[in-house]
């Protein structure tokens, strides 16, 4: 009499690597991949032209919050690419979530391309490009968000696998930075910067391409937090009060570190834009990342930017209302995006 082997049902942090899609465990990861794979766009279909004329029309302090932001946005993206490849490809064993996790990196390079392409076109001086590709070393306020990011990949550059409930609980605490702290709060903050001048009608190339970096972050955040979600299924014993503890904290010395980045964007303040404005900003968005992951909110604050209110409905929604010609890739069916900002 033979006897059928007993196969080992594994969670989705447990060590290995595995190969086979099918039988496919997670299926919402891998639609996540399609519908990536729909979204797709490109650097060229930004033009940037009139932006040049927008920026001559800018204060001094205005286009020194600008300096400012692509001196961020340079770099920004190749941070959370690397940890991307670092940590999160290797320590998720779900052959779909890898699918979706290659496609997220083929969009940072793309997002690495579009900003490259603003300094270019920004900063034709080629000293001044070169100090803003600098920033992470020589801008105070963009060097202390750049340790933040490194601090937690620093946190398990030393994790072949994950072994143990303590290497599982380092993993997560990394994988919640990068998706609500960097590209949920940080990437946040630049974008409120960039829809406040389109507000005002000026750099609409920067908001277009923009508005698609936007829409991907929000893909990429959604992904990240589903995998807290499966994680949390598969081993709720990870998440305790000292989880939530080190997770709220975390979140305070993000809104923290960006704040002091918009004290250096906007001085003594511009009009509809400064400091106080977009600490609200921020508390509101830190404190829906809170909720999303299941955990109590800190501050209470409304967000103040009505422009911001609008970006989910308005513009989100017109890119897939492209005509084709401007658009490469046919879209069919529903796509929904976090509301959340």
């Amino acid at each position: 009499m033979t006897t059928t082997p007993k196969t080992t049902v594994k969670n989705l942090l447990d060590p290995g690597f595995e190969l086979t899609l099918r039988p496919m465990r997670y299926p919402a990861f891998y639609e996540r991949y399609r519908d990536a794979i729909k979204n797709t766009w490109t650097v060229e279909e930004v033009d940037l032209h009139s932006d040049v004329a927008d920026l001559a029309k800018l204060s001094a302090g205005e286009q020194h919050l600008i300096g400012r932001l692509v001196a961020f946005f340079a770099t920004g993206d190749s941070i959370v690419a690397n940890n991307l490849v670092l940590t999160l490809y290797k320590h998720i064993n779900s052959p779909e979530a890898r699918l979706y996790l290659s496609r997220q990196l083929f969009e940072e390079a793309v997002h690495v391309q579009f900003y490259l392409t603003l300094l270019d076109t920004y900063l034709p001086d080629p000293d001044e490009r070169a100090a803003a590709f600098d920033a992470v070393e020589s801008i105070p306020s963009i060097r202390e968000k750049a340790q933040f990011c490194f601090r937690w990949i620093d946190s398990v550059d030393d994790l072949s696998s994950l072994q143990t409930r303590e290497d599982r609980r380092r993993f997560l605490l990394n994988l919640i930075c990068f998706a609500a702290c960097i590209e949920g709060l940080f990437f946040y903050g630049a974008f409120a910067y960039v829809y406040w001048f389109r507000s005002r009608g000026l750099l609409h190339g920067l908001a277009t391409g923009t508005n698609w970096v936007f829409r991907d972050e929000s893909c990429h955040m959604d992904f990240a937090f589903h995998v807290v979600d499966t994680v949390r299924a598969e081993e709720p014993d990870l998440f305790d009060e000292e989880m939530e503890r080190e997770v709220t904290e975390m979140l305070r010395e993000a809104v923290e570190a960006e704040l002091q980045f918009a004290r250096d964007l906007c001085g003594d303040g511009l009009a509809g834009m400064n400091t106080e404005s977009m600490r609200e900003y921020l508390e509101c968005v830190a404190d829906q990342r809170l909720v999303r992951l299941g955990l109590k909110p800190i501050y209470g604050s409304r967000n103040p930017f009505g422009f911001m209110e609008l970006q989910n409905v308005q513009e989100l929604t017109n890119f897939f209302e492209r005509r084709p010609s401007a658009y490469q890739v046919a879209v069919e069916g529903n796509v929904s995006f976090d509301d959340e900002f």
